[in-house]
């Protein structure tokens, strides 16, 4: 009898708290996403590790043809479920992913991911291990480095089930001192941790 009571009271509660974590009201991506979040974004990217790392990877893989870069793709594929992860381990230690991931950090959980792409698409650094290793067929580089100089491409708002909260990426060409375009850079938005923010006035 004991066990049964402990039993329906552990599910009472699960009920009691399942409200809580269900999924909210989709964010408002134009009141959220504003002129000063992308400025403060803009802000940690224009900085001299970025374009140093970017422009010295276009300048060593500027001639590679795509199945050398379909390739590179594929063995960071392989490598996501691999013991042994050559290119993931360069990319993750080069200076620019360790400055990404300092960002990434002190946000205190308002970025939930930032990579940087050179003028092919290919990652040059990131926060943490990505999906893939080549952006170039998707919108974050097809409608930012591959439009214009100033591009801005906000993605629709997503429910993160497991993180319980609503994410978004933001992307936009990275252009070095002269102005030239160099790559591209996508960061990804804890909306709902923002919303708290703004809410709070903080």
């Amino acid at each position: 009898m004991r066990i049964l009571k402990t039993t329906v009271a552990a599910v009472a509660l699960t009920l009691s708290l399942g409200p809580a974590f269900a999924e909210t009201p989709k964010p408002d991506i134009g009141k959220l996403v504003t002129p000063a979040v992308i400025a403060e974004m803009r802000e940690f990217i224009d900085t001299e590790i970025v374009e140093v790392s970017v422009q010295a990877q276009n300048n060593r893989l500027s001639n590679l043809a795509q199945d050398k870069i379909d390739a590179l793709d594929s063995q960071w594929k392989a490598e996501r479920e691999a013991a042994d992860k050559p290119l993931i381990a360069a990319t993750l230690s080069s200076p620019l992913s360790v400055y990404l991931a300092r960002i990434q950090g002190k946000s205190l959980g308002l970025y939930a991911e930032i990579f940087v792409m050179d003028k092919t698409g290919l990652n040059v650094g990131q926060s943490s291990v990505t999906s893939d290793f080549w952006q170039g067929d998707e919108d974050k580089y097809q409608k930012t480095f591959a439009v214009a100089d100033d591009a801005l491409f906000i993605d629709e708002p997503e429910w993160d089930d497991e993180a319980k909260i609503w994410r978004n990426q933001v992307s936009f060409t990275i252009l070095a001192a002269d102005k030239s375009k160099i790559g591209a850079v996508t960061v990804e938005l804890n909306l709902t941790e923002l919303e708290r923010r703004m809410q709070a006035g903080s």
